[in-house]
């Protein structure tokens, strides 16, 4: 997969392209300069299954495990979601504002959702993240900094802190083949 690999109306066309209803458009005039990540294992430690995409399909039976029906009337969505094997599931337009920050402030900047893209990473704060979703994530951001005017990746921990841990310990900064301004 190469690193420019094209967007079109703001799909990664290097992605399997999903879509969540929970986006809306993003404010006029504002520069999607900044990069969110994130981890998410439902339920929680689970790294196999379709669970994730369901929730952000709004598709997940609550019903298949105890943990999960604490979600039943919550709509989030990622931009991204990089599996384990390092697959890149796509399910906003990069173009439109994904329901991922919530409360957050970067910067002095607040509604991070409104000028960022949002990256959920399958995992949590006590596993490690594999080599192949590294590989995805490095392909991932070099094609969003080709693409977009990029300043910053952090973490969602930084734009919610008290409130948010993740992507949580386990992430592994060195990996991240661009040196960028956490």
């Amino acid at each position: 997969m190469s690193s420019n690999a094209g967007f079109s109306a703001g799909w990664w066309t290097a992605a399997e392209r999903r879509a969540s209803p929970n986006f809306d458009p993003r404010p006029d005039a504002l520069a999607t300069d900044l990069v969110v990540l994130h981890h998410i294992s439902l339920p929680a430690g689970q790294f196999t299954g379709n669970a994730v995409a369901d929730f952000f399909e709004n598709r997940l039976d609550v019903v298949q495990h105890p943990q999960l029906v604490e979600l039943t009337e919550i709509h989030v969505s990622a931009h991204f979601f990089v599996r384990r094997d390092g697959a890149t599931l796509q399910f906003v337009s990069c173009n439109d504002r994904a329901w991922h920050a919530g409360v957050s402030k970067w910067r002095g900047r607040a509604g991070c959702n409104d000028f960022s893209i949002g990256i959920e990473m399958e995992g949590d704060d006590k596993a490690a993240f594999s080599q192949q979703q590294y590989t995805a994530l490095n392909e991932l951001l070099a094609a969003l900094k080709f693409e977009y005017p990029i300043k910053a990746v952090t973490t969602h921990s930084e734009i919610a802190p008290g409130r948010k841990i993740d992507p949580g310990p386990t992430f592994d900064w060195s990996r991240l083949e661009h040196h960028w301004n956490v």
